[in-house]
């Protein structure tokens, strides 16, 4: 059976992967652990998905509340490997804890779907119809801030949260990526449609980052068809790690996407005319 979730490290030996991704019947979510502070990235984010509720969190106290019945039993065993390593580990664990983005979609019919976000990864709905791309994310040139992180022992900052719904109909495909791979998709979509987007990637560029200079790239790149260059090629590699991870291959040699763990997950749900798959 194919799958609608796929994640891929950095393409290098060694390289720890960060991020978690599940996509089930009626939740498709990311976690991108931020191993930059704290320690054990990569199992808090696999934690915060294999306790994700099967209903939506509709709200900053909810979600917070959620983190407040899950946290200890994660949080204990941590401490112990953490004395395992040694003080040094243990001393950072104690002062930092481990951190991580949230993003989870809920299909709560054909037609509706609710979104939570917290920190950079993103969530997604296209039309193949319309053409219209909706996302959770605030504006291109904020993913050069610093993201909203949740940590398994400090308090969480509820101004970070956000949630949303998408309406969706039978040309529709909704989902979810971590910052990395969220980027290169607004990014490509907006200079797709410069003339709507002209002063939002305006602002971007003027941020003189490493997040300007792929966009700089992109739009060296004349006449990009944003459904078949990108929404397609994701819905057609997503089932396949050698695919999915070539074609990550091609925009890290080519410029246009940071170098980083890789994920996206997909709801496989959404039929074309004739019936079959859109996604297959």
């Amino acid at each position: 059976m194919r799958s609608f979730a796929n994640s891929i490290g950095k393409p290098e030996q060694g390289c720890i992967n960060e991020d978690a991704v599940i996509a089930r019947e009626n939740i498709i979510a990311v976690s991108d652990g931020a191993g930059g502070g704290g320690l054990f990235a990569e199992r808090w984010s696999k934690y915060l998905l294999n306790h994700l509720p099967s209903t939506p969190i509709s709200s900053a106290d909810e979600l917070d509340a959620w983190i407040s019945d899950i946290w200890e039993p994660y949080y204990n065993q941590c401490e112990e490997d953490a004395k395992q390593l040694g003080g040094l580990s243990l001393n950072k664990f104690y002062d930092e804890g481990s951190f991580a983005t949230l993003v989870a979609v809920w299909k709560l019919s054909d037609t509706e779907c609710q979104w939570v976000s917290f920190g950079d990864s993103v969530a997604f709905h296209y039309n193949y119809r319309t053409k219209q791309l909706e996302h959770s994310f605030c504006s291109l040139a904020d993913f050069d801030k610093p993201p909203y992180l949740i940590n398994c022992k400090d308090e969480l900052l509820k101004e970070g949260f956000r949630k949303g719904t998408f309406q969706t109909d039978s040309d529709s495909v909704v989902f979810v990526a971590c910052d990395a791979l969220a980027h290169y998709i607004m990014m490509t979509y907006e200079i797709a449609n410069a003339d709507k987007f002209r002063q939002e990637l305006k602002t971007a560029e003027s941020n003189y980052s490493k997040n300007s200079n792929y966009i700089k790239m992109a739009r060296i790149v004349r006449g990009v068809n944003f459904e078949k260059d990108v929404i397609n090629k994701l819905t057609n590699t997503i089932g396949n790690p050698t695919n999915f991870m070539r074609y990550l291959q091609s925009l890290i040699r080519k410029g246009l996407i940071a170098y980083d763990d890789y994920s996206i997950a997909m709801f496989n749900k959404y039929k074309k005319k004739d019936g079959s798959d859109k996604n297959v």
